[in-house]
C-alpha cells in the first residue's frame, strides 16, 4: 500500500481539519463539535460551535472536561489524562481512507467513568485498530458530573447525555467527509457508556443516528432524581451556596470538581450511595430505558451485542482492601448486600448453594452484580429474542494483577486491540494474551460490518461467548441457575424482592449497622465513585 504523503484535510460543516497520518492511518484529534460548555453555555444544553476560517489543527486531543483525579489506589490501574482548556466537547477520528466515496462502517465510542471521570484521550481507547481493520472510528468528550448530570430547579436536566446526542448528530452530518457511511454506524460503550447508550436506544431523539449497539458491562437503567439531589445539595452545603445551577455557575470548576469528590466519596457501585446519573425527565428520556426497551417492538431495528466480566466487582473490591474485609465481616456483610438488592434471605442461600464454599466477597460481589447488571441485561436479551438479533459475551480471562481476577473493565483493551499497551497493562499486568485481543477485536469488527459477531443470536438456549484466552466457547445458560434466583424472587427485576417477603425493617437497617458503615468508610478513604 503506497503511503499517504501530506497531512489529511478534510471539511467539516463547521470548517476544515488538518489531521495526521499515523501508521497508514488518518488521525484527527480534538474537533468541536459543539462550543465551550462555560460562561453563559454552563449547566445549558450544547449549542453549536462557532465556525471557523482557514484549516483548524487537529493533531492533537483536545481539553478534556473538568473531572476530579482517580485516588490513588486507582490511579495505579486506570489513566485518565487531563488536558487544560474550555472546548472540553470534541472528538477523535481514525479513518484508513478519508474521503466521501468509502462509505465505510462506523464505530462511535462512549467512554465510561461513573459518568464522573474519564475521556476520550484514554490511551486505551486508541482506534487505529479499528481504522487498520476498515472501521472508522469515532471518540468523543462529554461533560461529566455534576456539570453534565446535576440536578437543579433553574436548569434541564442531562447535559452530558445531550452532549452525547449532539455528538451522534456531527457524526450523522460530517461522518462521510472522512470515509464512514452515516448509514452504518455502531455505537458502542462499556459502564457509565453503555448505560448511556442504553438511554440513547429508549430516546426519540436519537432515533436514525445510529443502527447498531455494543453494551459492555453497563444496562438500560435511569437514577432517581432523590438520589441526585442529595448529591447536589450536600456539594451546595459544602461550597455554602444555593443548589442551583446559578450558583453553582459562579463556583470556580476545581473547586467544583473537589467538592464533588468530597461528598461522592462514599458511593460505589458495590456499597451504594448518592451518585450521578441519568434521570428520567419526560423529554430525552420519557421514562425508565429499561422499562421502555423492554417492550414489544422497542428498538428492534438495531441489533445489539451486550455482556459482562466474570468478576466485575473485583475492581472496585481488590485495590482498597475491601475483599478481606467483606470475608471477615461475613453474615453482617451478606445482609448488607441483601439491603442493597433489596431482596430476601432466599437469594443469598440460593447463591450459597450454586457456589458453595466461596469467600463471602465473592458471593456478594457476584449478588450484587447480578443485580445490578447481569438480570436487566437478560431481561432486555429475553424481550427481544424472536424480535431482533441480540448477542451475548462474557469476559473471562482473568488478569495478570494479583486480585483483579476478570475484573470490570479488564476487556477494553481486547476490544481495542491495545492490550499491549502499557496503558492497558495496570488492568491486565504484563504479558496479555495477544490472541484473545485478535478474537475479541474482530468479533466487535464483524459486528460493525455485518452485525454478526460470530456467535448464535440469543434465544430460549441463551447462548453466551465465553471469552477466556483458551477455546473461547458458546456456553448456553451459563448463570441460568443464579439468575432464576431473581426471576423467583419477582416477576419484574424492577421488585427484586421475594414475593410475599419483603425485606423488612431489620434487613433496611443493616446499612446503619457500625460495621456497615466502617465498611464504606474505608472504601471512601481508597476510592469513591467509581467505573471503567
Amino acid at each position: 500500500m503506497e503511503r499517504p504523503t501530506g497531512d489529511p484535510v478534510v471539511a467539516t460543516p463547521y470548517g476544515a481539519v488538518r489531521g495526521r497520518h499515523e501508521k497508514g492511518i488518518a488521525v484527527f484529534r480534538g474537533i468541536p463539535f459543539a462550543a465551550p460548555p462555560f460562561g453563559p453555555n454552563r449547566f445549558r444544553p450544547p449549542v453549536p460551535p462557532e465556525p471557523w476560517d482557514g484549516v483548524r489543527d487537529a493533531g492533537a486531543f483536545g481539553p478534556t472536561p473538568t473531572k476530579p483525579p482517580y485516588s490513588e489506589a486507582f490511579a495505579r490501574l486506570l489513566s485518565d489524562p487531563v488536558v487544560p482548556g474550555d472546548d472540553c466537547l470534541n472528538l477523535n477520528v481514525w479513518t484508513p481512507e478519508p474521503g466521501p466515496g468509502a462509505r465505510l462502517p462506523v464505530m462511535v465510542w462512549i467512554h465510561g467513568g461513573a459518568l464522573t471521570r474519564g475521556s476520550s484521550a484514554v490511551p486505551v481507547y486508541d482506534g487505529g485498530s479499528f481504522a487498520r481493520d476498515g472501521v472508522v472510528m469515532v471518540s468523543f468528550n462529554y461533560r461529566l458530573g455534576v456539570e453534565g448530570y446535576g440536578l437543579f430547579p433553574d436548569a434541564p436536566v442531562n447535559a452530558g447525555l445531550r452532549d452525547q446526542l449532539a455528538a451522534l448528530r456531527w457524526v450523522r452530518e460530517s461522518i462521510a467527509g472522512f470515509g464512514g457511511d452515516p448509514d452504518r454506524v455502531t455505537v458502542f460503550g462499556e459502564s457509565a457508556g453503555a448505560i448511556s447508550i442504553g438511554a440513547l436506544l429508549a430516546s426519540p431523539y436519537a432515533r436514525g443516528l445510529f443502527h447498531r449497539a455494543v453494551l459492555q458491562s453497563g444496562p438500560p437503567e435511569s437514577t432517581e432524581r432523590d438520589k441526585v439531589r442529595r448529591l447536589v445539595r450536600r456539594m451546595a452545603a459544602r461550597l455554602k451556596v444555593p443548589a442551583t445551577a446559578a450558583a453553582f455557575a459562579e463556583v470556580d470548576r476545581t473547586a467544583l470538581a473537589q467538592a464533588q469528590a468530597e461528598v461522592g466519596r462514599r458511593a460505589t457501585p458495590i456499597l451504594g450511595g448518592p451518585a450521578f446519573g441519568i434521570v428520567v425527565d419526560g423529554d430525552l428520556v420519557p421514562r425508565d430505558p429499561l422499562d421502555a426497551l423492554t417492550e414489544p417492538g422497542a428498538a428492534r431495528d438495531i441489533d445489539l451485542l451486550m455482556g459482562w466480566t466474570t468478576e466485575e466487582h473485583r475492581l472496585w473490591l481488590a485495590p482498597t482492601g475491601l475483599l478481606e474485609r467483606l470475608d471477615r465481616l461475613g453474615p453482617v456483610a451478606v445482609a448488607g448486600a441483601m439491603a442493597r438488592c433489596h431482596c430476601g434471605s432466599d437469594v443469598p442461600r440460593g447463591y450459597r448453594l450454586a457456589r458453595p464454599g466461596v469467600p463471602t466477597s465473592e458471593l456478594v460481589g457476584q449478588m450484587v452484580t447480578d443485580h445490578l447488571l447481569r438480570v436487566p441485561l437478560h431481561r432486555l436479551a429475553d424481550a427481544r429474542a424472536g424480535e431482533a438479533a441480540s448477542y451475548v459475551y462474557e469476559f473471562a480471562w482473568p488478569s495478570n494483577v494479583p486480585g483483579l481476577g476478570a475484573c470490570h473493565a479488564l476487556e477494553l483493551g481486547f476490544v481495542f486491540d491495545t492490550a499491549d499497551g502499557p496503558e492497558a497493562a495496570g488492568l491486565a499486568g504484563p504479558g496479555a494474551p495477544r490472541e484473545l485481543a485478535d478474537v475479541m477485536h474482530s468479533a466487535w469488527v464483524r459486528f460493525a460490518v455485518d452485525g454478526d459477531p460470530g456467535w448464535q443470536a440469543w434465544d430460549a438456549t441463551h447462548p453466551v461467548r465465553v471469552f477466556d484466552a483458551a477455546e473461547n466457547p458458546v456456553v448456553h445458560g451459563p448463570r441460568d441457575r443464579e439468575l432464576a434466583l431473581w426471576t423467583a424472587a419477582a416477576p419484574r427485576t424492577g421488585t427484586p424482592a421475594p414475593v410475599g417477603r419483603r425485606p423488612g425493617a431489620a434487613i433496611r437497617a443493616t446499612s446503619r449497622l457500625p460495621a456497615v458503615r466502617r465498611l464504606r468508610r474505608r472504601g471512601a478513604d481508597d476510592g469513591d465513585q467509581l467505573a471503567g
